[in-house]
């Protein structure tokens, strides 16, 4: 008994004195690491695992590590909550994801029930954040923003033009579609086609019958990069020469390599280039050179969601995701690769920045997205 008793006590002071040096802060991504959006997942993935090396590398937050766990939703709602409820038992209590809108909603629920806090990087649907749940914010914009954006220019630009709007029935594609919609036909422009498709679908030939057929000027995708690409690819293979407008599910390079030659002229809404930020520029010479990455798109986002909840525990001096949680809505402005980031009480950033660009080749020769300059 004594010498169990001894054992005990060497064991508790082992423990006291392991303290807060190897305590851990779990963290997790969520988003689609494999499956047919998976570039998508590589940028979460690849901003989230560099942030959490970088703020370890400088001693963790309030003197802990994090430790990251990868979760794989495939883009699939119902395997998104499988991967939020293996959070919840693995002890993660910070979630940055999912990619997906409508991944994130149903995710998001799980985590509010279980006392975790969920950052999107990337899903922009105005129902995320519109539940009030205490637990959910977002660096990036919604699609009632992005929307506006999309709909005015295409109102502008192509005024009594024939205008095609597809989507893919998902909750993202069509609620950005029906924004863009929205807006356009606010502003006097009709479209003369309003069409649905199936993701993961290949062959897209009675659409673009349809499309062929209704004389179209423009077509406005709202969607994903696989989709919109074999859309774009199918349409000129067909002699449909009609531009494509869509958003940042398009915002990959991979929409070039899976749409081709075609992908030239293609127009896209995403918020000023991060990558050209000047706060960015030795996080993205790090990304390119030691990971071999080209932090695009949502890579940055994703790694500013790090940022944000390193500077709201250290604030709130806590790392109850609850009291984070109320410190985020409190105004306070975050600096982040992204630029300036605060909070309203829903969860969204308080800076809407959508801007228009254009597919065409970049200094490289590759044919990438680069923002239009004096038609936004």
């Amino acid at each position: 008994m004594k010498t169990k008793l001894l054992a005990g006590l060497a064991l508790g002071m082992g423990l006291a004195m392991a303290g807060p040096a190897d305590a851990q802060i779990r963290i997790g991504v969520g988003g689609p690491i494999t499956g047919p959006n998976a570039s998508f997942g590589a940028q979460l993935r690849h901003g989230v695992e560099q942030a959490v090396e970088d703020i370890n590398a400088a001693g963790g937050i309030l003197g802990q590590r994090l430790v990251l766990s990868v979760g794989d939703d495939v883009s699939d709602p119902r395997q998104g909550v499988s991967v939020a409820n293996k959070f919840v038992g693995d002890g993660v209590k910070f979630v940055i994801g999912h990619f997906n809108s409508g991944v994130s909603i149903p995710a998001s629920e799980v985590y509010a029930e279980n006392g975790v806090l969920a950052i999107s990087p990337a899903s922009t649907n105005p129902r995320l954040t519109e539940r009030g749940l205490w637990n959910v914010f977002r660096t990036c914009g919604r699609d009632d923003q992005q929307g506006a954006v999309a709909g005015a220019y295409l109102a502008r630009q192509f005024a009594g033009k024939r205008v095609a709007i597809v989507h893919d029935k998902t909750t993202y594609g069509k609620g950005l579609a029906d924004e863009t919609q929205r807006v356009m036909n606010a502003a006097g422009l009709k479209e003369v086609l309003y069409e649905a498709v199936n993701t993961g679908e290949k062959d897209f030939s009675a659409l673009i019958s349809k499309l062929k057929a209704a004389n179209i000027d423009v077509v406005y995708w709202g969607g994903l990069h696989t989709e919109g690409g074999l859309i774009v690819r199918q349409m000129r293979d067909q002699g449909l020469n009609a531009p494509m407008m869509s958003g940042d599910g398009i915002a990959d390079n991979e929409f070039a390599a899976i749409a081709g030659p075609g992908a030239v002229g293609t127009l896209m809404t995403f918020p000023p280039d991060p990558r050209n930020r000047p706060e960015a520029r030795q996080i993205v010479d790090k990304f390119r050179t030691a990971r071999r990455f080209d932090p695009q798109a949502y890579t940055l986002y994703s790694y500013a969601a790090v940022q944000i909840l390193q500077q709201a525990a250290v604030a709130a001096n806590s790392l109850d995701p609850k009291k984070i949680a109320d410190f985020m809505r409190t105004g306070h402005v975050f600096k982040t690769v992204i630029g300036d980031i605060s909070y309203d009480k829903k969860g969204d950033i308080t800076r809407a920045d959508y801007v228009t660009y254009t597919w065409r080749p970049g200094p490289d020769g590759r044919v990438t997205y680069l923002e239009n300059t004096g038609t936004n």
